[in-house]
């Protein structure tokens, strides 16, 4: 489990170093309320952005975004109606799935889908 954990940190980091990298700014990793977390919130041009990654060693038994099931996003959902009521969000949100993906040669890649889900 501990090693799980670990991959999954690594692919949050991965994750938030590529969308710097894309132009994006990291506000809050790891948000938490209640039961539910949200992997990264993000701002990119002008809109708030709550992101949850994924990490797939292969796409075998699926990819990314299929791991994303209902209850999972009405989670996601209540912990950014909470942000965004305490922080007075008054511009638009979207929520996106970034796919972390590890090839056979060890390389990393990734695949965003935004406005995965609302």
């Amino acid at each position: 489990m501990a090693q799980q954990f670990d991959i999954g940190q690594q692919a949050e980091q991965l994750a938030a170093d590529w969308l710097i990298s894309k132009g994006y700014e990291l506000i809050v990793a790891n948000y938490r309320h209640k039961h539910a977390e949200i992997d990264l919130i993000m701002k990119h041009k002008g809109l708030l952005i709550f992101v949850e990654v994924k990490f797939r060693s292969g796409t075998g038994y699926g990819y990314a975004e299929e791991f994303v099931d209902y209850r999972k996003r009405q989670l996601i959902i209540r912990a950014a109606d909470h942000y965004i009521h305490a922080k007075d969000w008054m511009k638009d949100i979207r929520f996106d799935i970034v796919g972390v993906y590890k090839d056979k040669k060890g390389v990393f890649r990734f695949k965003q889908f935004e406005d995965a889900f609302y």
